[in-house]
């Protein structure tokens, strides 16, 4: 509602109803924890929170789920259904597909999907939510100035560009009739709360006073994190960021896994050496639960999910468009060749060691992109699917969380193959690949295949060769060498990693140069240091060194596939 004397100060500001559009793995565990803090008196007395999610043929069901107090996201969440349950019940969370509803709303989260269109980004969904919240807000009541808050990963820019002109369109200005800010989400499926009320959150704004504000009313749920209030293109440089280092990263491990696959040597050994030397080590290498965040990440079929595969993109956008001569020495566009090879990768290792997979039998376990969740964007599983249907398999995807109806299996005419019925998927198989170790494959371990499969294709780290051989189960797996690495080895890695650390860092140098020479505007720049200091609360490691040069650490003649990600110069 309205501030106190048109004075944007948290102490002025009165909260009675907050609008979060899009309820998926961003929005709704934000409204859930929303409304929770408005059933606990953190707001107003009649504080409440109203969701908004269009009829569309795939999504609308959603809006009938929650007024009934069941949670839309599937996969294992603790504690999601629990919270939108009560505060349903309590009156305090709704939905509707009324986009009416945020006509009053004094805070409004927009949480919709972004995406990239070749080197560009794609706003399609973006575009079409904030010109039906710019409609309703021109009905705002009199004097009343409402905080929109971008939820969604946006590039470099586009605060100014994208969102502040599409309200310009509609006669709100940003600053006079809407202040606009920018808290880029941290979440993972399989821990949506956590995540929320325990992950550092960057919280940007176009104004000085937009992160202050937006910052205490997060206080509220982020409970256990910290708020990092700055400028709205600092937080979209450091947001796509993280998910390009990542990417890098993994692509990084690929390179190195393939050079072990190759020569027999112990990836897991060698990563836990190296990350020991870098002093960022993990579980991962023994617990295929656990989220790696070492130094030297996990190999697995593939990389999948709606982040990755995009935000490396859409950090470069601006100057890919400026300088495109640059962009084949790029190392995080390097990286998306490395791990787009993948799933190819994998078929070639069951192939070395079960022969060729034409026209056999092959059971798909996992279709989701990670453990435990139910999002099948980009999953590796996939393009896998894809690959040995080519080859002429008979394929059979499986599933245990992932709704049959999935608008990805749909869109890639996988539905025709997909069962949830785990028994019909290995029965007759003469492979299985393993994409993601969900909980029920875990529980199961060798047992699931024992006398049921040919072979199994570890491509997530989830079995080891021991039990399987215990089984009598044929296996094989990525990183499964069996030969310790050498320290010469160890040492060659540790400085191949330190050497693509300089690279990322240099890369990211330019862009931002190029950002603040081009695009910032007053408060809204982008300092270098300060991007290493956000980045490096991440939860994932994103931790940025120096910039410098980088250099090849091994001939890779022998590695199965064509790309050294460190014998490439950036920037």
């Amino acid at each position: 509602m309205p501030f106190d004397g048109n004075r944007f100060t948290p102490d002025a500001w009165r909260i009675r109803k907050i609008g979060v559009i899009g309820p998926g793995i961003v929005g709704m565990p934000m409204a859930a924890l929303l409304a929770a803090a408005a059933r606990d008196g953190a707001f107003e007395p009649d504080a409440r929170v109203v969701v908004v999610q269009r009829r569309s043929p795939t999504s609308g069901w959603k809006v009938d789920a929650i007024n009934d107090g069941r949670s839309p996201i599937g996969g294992v969440e603790p504690d999601l259904e629990r919270i939108i349950g009560a505060c349903a019940a309590a009156g305090r969370l709704s939905a509707s597909d009324d986009y009416g509803q945020l006509a009053d709303c004094d805070l409004v989260l927009v949480c919709v999907q972004t995406d990239k269109d070749g080197l560009v980004p794609d706003y399609g969904p973006l575009d079409g939510a904030l010109s039906l919240l710019a409609s309703q807000l021109v009905r705002r009541p009199a004097g009343n100035v409402p905080v929109v808050a971008i939820e969604s990963t946006l590039a470099p820019s586009s605060m100014t560009t994208v969102v502040r002109e599409h309200f310009r369109r509609h006669g709100l200005e940003e600053g006079r009739d809407v202040l606009l800010g920018n808290s880029p989400n941290r979440v993972m499926p399989g821990r949506l709360i956590e995540r929320v009320a325990a992950a550092d959150k960057l919280v940007g704004g176009l104004s000085a006073e937009t992160p202050v504000l937006i910052a205490s009313v997060y206080r509220r749920i982020v409970t256990q994190g910290s708020l990092h209030p700055t400028t709205s293109m600092t937080a979209e440089v450091v947001k796509t960021l993280e998910n390009a280092y990542r990417d890098v990263r993994i692509a990084f491990a690929a390179e190195v896994v393939r050079f072990c696959d190759a020569r027999d040597v112990d990836f897991f050994a060698l990563r836990d050496a190296v990350n020991a030397r870098v002093a960022r080590g993990d579980t991962a290498s023994r617990d295929a639960a656990a989220v790696p965040v070492g130094a030297l990440l996990v190999p697995t079929i593939g990389v999948g999910g709606h982040c990755l595969p995009k935000d490396g993109i859409l950090l470069r956008w601006r100057y890919n468009a400026r300088y495109p001569d640059r962009i084949a020495r790029s190392l995080i566009h390097l990286s998306r060749v490395i791990n787009d090879e993948a799933p190819e990768y994998g078929i070639a290792l069951a192939e070395r060691r079960f022969g060729p997979v034409a026209g056999r039998r092959v059971a798909v376990l996992g279709a989701a992109y990670r453990a435990d969740s139910d999002d099948t964007r980009n999953a590796p599983a996939l393009s896998l699917c894809a690959r040995l249907r080519a080859r002429g398999c008979d394929v059979v995807l499986h599933d245990p969380f992932v709704r049959p109806d999935d608008q990805n299996l749909l869109r890639t005419g996988l539905d025709a193959i997909y069962t949830q019925d785990l028994d019909a998927a290995l029965a007759g198989a003469a492979l299985a690949f393993v994409c993601q170790a969900h909980q029920p494959y875990r529980a199961g371990r060798a047992s699931l295949f024992s006398g049921r499969v040919g072979g199994v294709v570890d491509g997530c780290n989830a079995f080891t060769a021991a039990e399987m051989s215990a089984a009598g189960v044929p296996y094989t797996g990525i990183g499964r060498g069996t030969a310790p690495p050498d320290a010469g080895l160890v040492e060659s890695v540790t400085s191949a990693f330190r050497a693509m650390e300089r690279g990322v860092a240099r890369e990211l140098r330019a862009v931002i140069d190029f950002l603040n020479a081009e695009h910032a505007e007053g408060f809204d720049r982008v300092d270098f240091e300060e991007v290493r200091r956000l980045a490096a609360t991440c939860v994932t490691g994103c931790d940025i060194a120096e910039p410098g040069p980088i250099r090849g650490f091994f001939d890779t003649d022998a590695a199965p596939f064509h790309s050294t990600l460190a014998a490439v110069p950036a920037g």
